[in-house]
């Protein structure tokens, strides 16, 4: 049988380990729970001494993978194994950096590693641990592998800087539509601190051609442009209190926006520690802004410039557990000179696994509009509407969907068959 390669041989040498296995199973039967889109078929195949089960009640061991973005652009990943059955004693929690350039290749073989690390004690208790081998020497010399260990200086101070441009073309004969957009950013993030600049911008243009009633040949065209430029900074005051504030420059001809200032700023306390951001999170934030609007065309209210007063107060929760996944959120703002202009947000996405193979999952988002200050007077034309050159009034927005999925027959799902996928 191919050998497994584990780092960690202090499992092997715990007490624990006297204990009789003739309570414990052959092989082990694991269930992974990975949020964060993990290869199952090239675990599957490097791990071939478990069971893998569709099923995580009838599995012996529980794994949660998160992962949460870094500082430097790469990725923390947080593993969790919880023990079930007779294993219910063991519970462990493995983390790790991806770095931000390593490749999809690199980052798999990274996980599979922490994956094996962590399921050495459970399978070291089954008749599997027979055909596994401890592999305790390093590729490294002496002298490099001590200076791992070191901490070093980083020449850029945690700097970040990211350039991108991309574009599309779509086209047919009576149709055409071109983008392009790019973006600058460069942040610094530490855990005492974040601060950022972000400069993007965009082109869009469409083209339509129609036949009007008296057979002539149309032309409509159709062009947007937005750019936004922004600067932030967020403290950390200590375990659960922090304080930022945004600064922000943008234009934006859908939205009638011919150059609008924002400075906001507010505090956030997390009813739970930050450090557990991966198992839960708590959030609420108020916050307080002012902006500067000048408009391309008269709004609504005859206003073609205007300063603007308002606050708002945000709450997110966000849980991942052995039972599924749920991530909520809710705002609240309004303008100061007039408690009516407002705007209530709220989402909620629910991933449950009810019970063995039966699960079920919805996402919902809703608006409540009463601030569209910025609207221009004059009505858009049919051909702005259904091109969305502008936009419209409305007093809400309103998105959902949501499944439910039951899976039963076989619970083993060992075989790997990439045949025609």
């Amino acid at each position: 049988m191919k050998k497994i390669v584990f780092l960690f041989i202090l499992y092997l040498t715990s007490p624990n380990l006297c204990w009789s296995q003739n309570k414990y199973p052959d092989r082990l039967k694991v269930f992974i729970d990975c949020q964060s889109g993990c290869d199952m078929t090239f675990i599957r195949s490097e791990i071939n001494i478990v069971d893998f089960l569709l099923d995580r009640v009838a599995a012996d061991v529980h794994v949660l993978i998160t992962d949460q973005n870094t500082g430097g652009g790469g990725d923390q990943y947080q593993l969790i194994f919880f023990g079930q059955h007779q294993f219910r004693e063991i519970k462990d929690t493995i983390r790790f950096i991806n770095q931000p350039n390593n490749t999809d290749f690199e980052e798999r073989d990274l996980l599979l590693k922490y994956l094996k690390l962590g399921l050495a004690p459970y399978i070291v208790r089954t008749k599997a641990a027979e055909s596994v081998d401890i592999k305790m020497k390093t590729d490294k010399t002496p002298d490099s592998a001590t200076n791992n260990t070191l901490s070093t200086k980083d020449p850029w101070n945690y700097w970040v800087f990211t350039v991108e441009t991309y574009g599309s073309l779509n086209m047919d004969a009576v149709y055409n539509e071109s983008s392009f957009n790019g973006n600058l950013t460069a942040r610094r993030i530490t855990d005492k601190s974040k601060f950022g600049i972000e400069l993007n911008g965009g082109k869009n243009k469409s083209e339509f051609e129609y036949e009007d009633d008296n057979g002539n040949t149309q032309k409509f065209v159709n062009r947007n442009n937005n750019f936004t430029f922004s600067q932030y900074l967020v403290k950390s005051l200590n375990d659960h209190w922090s304080w930022g504030y945004q600064l922000e420059a943008s234009r934006n001809t859908f939205s009638n926006n011919k150059f609008r200032t924002l400075l906001q700023t507010g505090i956030e306390y997390n009813i739970f520690p930050y450090k557990e951001v991966n198992t839960k999170s708590l959030t609420i934030s108020y916050l307080l802004d002012g902006r500067q609007n000048n408009y391309i065309d008269s709004t609504l209210y005859d206003k073609t410039r205007e300063t603007l007063m308002g606050h708002a107060v945000r709450a997110k929760l966000s849980l991942n557990q052995k039972w599924g996944t749920i991530r909520v959120g809710t705002e609240y703002h309004n303008y100061f000179h007039n408690w009516k202009y407002l705007n209530l947000e709220a989402n909620i996405e629910l991933e449950i696994r009810i019970t063995g193979g039966l699960s079920f999952s919805i996402y919902s988002s809703g608006s409540l509009i009463r601030d569209q200050l910025f609207l221009p007077k004059e009505g858009a034309t049919a051909q702005e509407v259904l091109t969305r050159r502008r936009q419209l009034a409305s007093g809400y927005s309103f998105f959902t969907y949501f499944g439910i999925s039951y899976r039963f027959g076989s619970k083993l799902n060992n075989f790997v068959n990439p045949r025609f996928d």
